[in-house]
């Protein structure tokens, strides 16, 4: 007998954002501090960084909801239509790579040093931060799925 829905626990808690928080920043980290990715941003255009952040939320979603089949995104809260748990994935996958290259001082290393400056280096770090977040998106939402 499935007991009504008043009685269920919440299906997200704020306990599956640190997770997800653990799992994002764990796999940023090498990402934000790898030459690499700044010099692969750098030569991305507008459309493919667009198309990388895209890529993002289609690994997320499909991590959260179509691997873990125990989910079903119609019955979880929403933000204006979009499943709080998949927001909040969003926002640890983009948001743990942006903090570590804050923290890091990753776009004066690998871009200001090397003259980029204004837009381009806001464009640059946005496309990095994309590239991280591929990665990210992985460990958060294997953390959220896992724990």
């Amino acid at each position: 007998m499935n007991r009504p829905r008043s009685l269920r626990r919440p299906k997200f808690r704020i306990a599956d954002s640190a997770q997800q928080a653990v799992g994002g920043f764990l796999l940023a980290g090498p990402f934000v501090v790898t030459e690499e990715v700044w010099v692969l941003a750098a030569g991305m255009n507008w459309i493919q960084g667009v198309l990388t952040a895209g890529v993002v939320g289609l690994i997320g979603y499909a991590a959260l909801y179509r691997a873990d089949t125990d989910r079903d995104p119609d019955i979880e809260k929403e933000i204006a239509g979009i499943p709080v748990r998949f927001v909040s994935l969003m926002i640890v996958a983009f948001g743990s790579v942006a903090v570590l290259a804050v923290l890091f001082d990753a776009p004066d290393t690998f871009l200001i040093e090397q003259g980029v400056t204004g837009i381009d280096l806001w464009a640059t770090t946005a496309k990095a931060v994309s590239v991280g977040a591929v990665f990210s998106v992985v460990g958060a939402a294997t953390a959220d799925s896992v724990f």
